[in-house]
């Protein structure tokens, strides 16, 4: 496990409200395996892209990040800021509403350029949604972290992560605690972008970096996983698979 840094922010009353209660709580349920941890920077503004396996995750890379000296800010679904007792929490620590699917998630991606220019660490889910793929890998990325990430010239951090789904399996509201599962954590180098920057912002451009930073995730959780990964990330637009929400619920026809 990687050395843990102190934080140097201030974390403000929510942060202490949640740190208080979700720390002492996956110590007590889950075993960790965290790499290279040290490779996330210690202050700065950055970009960090993980793949997404459970509604555990921002738990835990918010632990992760939480013990290697940062605070994180994620792009959260807009349900949370109008969810009684939770919105001030969420307002408070500063994460940053998106309205997925809408005109309106241009804000969010404005509101994490702003953040990440002013030094934050913000975290994106790049998939956009807990995976598609049936196996559990990195599926189809979306353009949201190339987009802040050629707008700022931050440096865009990969990490891995494995093992939260058997903590608490997607669109499960049961945990399994018993026997302790193991979070593993593993942080790449910087993706690199250098020759994409100051390009016009074209799908081409758009597609080749969130190529690159799904490549680099994909190639952690693979080393985490002692498996090689599918040729062919999967693509949930050609199978009819629902974009967001719980896959297993039918999708709702047209009114």
């Amino acid at each position: 496990m990687t050395k843990v840094r102190r934080l140097q922010e201030r974390r403000g009353w929510a942060w202490t409200v949640v740190v208080s209660i979700v720390k002492p709580t996956l110590v007590l349920t889950t075993k960790r395996d965290w790499i290279d941890g040290e490779k996330v920077p210690a202050t700065g503004g950055c970009i960090v892209v993980v793949n997404h396996v459970s509604h555990l995750d921002p738990m835990t890379l918010g632990h992760f990040l939480y013990e290697h000296g940062r605070l994180v800010r994620y792009l959260a679904k807009d349900a949370l800021f109008r969810t009684p007792v939770l919105k001030h929490i969420v307002r408070d620590a500063g994460q940053i509403p998106v309205a997925r699917q809408t005109d309106r998630a241009v804000s969010a991606y404005d509101a994490a350029v702003e953040a990440v220019r002013r030094g934050e660490c913000v975290g994106v889910y790049p998939e956009g949604t807990i995976t598609r793929d049936p196996d559990g890998w990195p599926m189809r990325g979306k353009t949201g972290a190339a987009r802040i990430a050629l707008a700022t010239g931050a440096p865009v951090v990969p990490i891995g992560q494995w093992g939260a789904q058997e903590v608490l399996p997607a669109y499960t509201a049961r945990p399994h605690v018993l026997p302790r599962r193991t979070t593993h954590y593993k942080v790449g180098d910087p993706v690199d972008l250098q020759d994409l920057a100051g390009r016009e912002l074209t799908p081409e451009v758009l597609a080749e970096a969130t190529d690159r930073i799904m490549a680099a995730i994909t190639v952690l959780v693979a080393d985490l996983r002692g498996e090689p990964a599918p040729a062919v990330r999967f693509d949930p637009s050609t199978t009819g698979a629902r974009v967001i929400g719980n896959p297993h619920h039918k999708k709702r026809g047209r009114r």
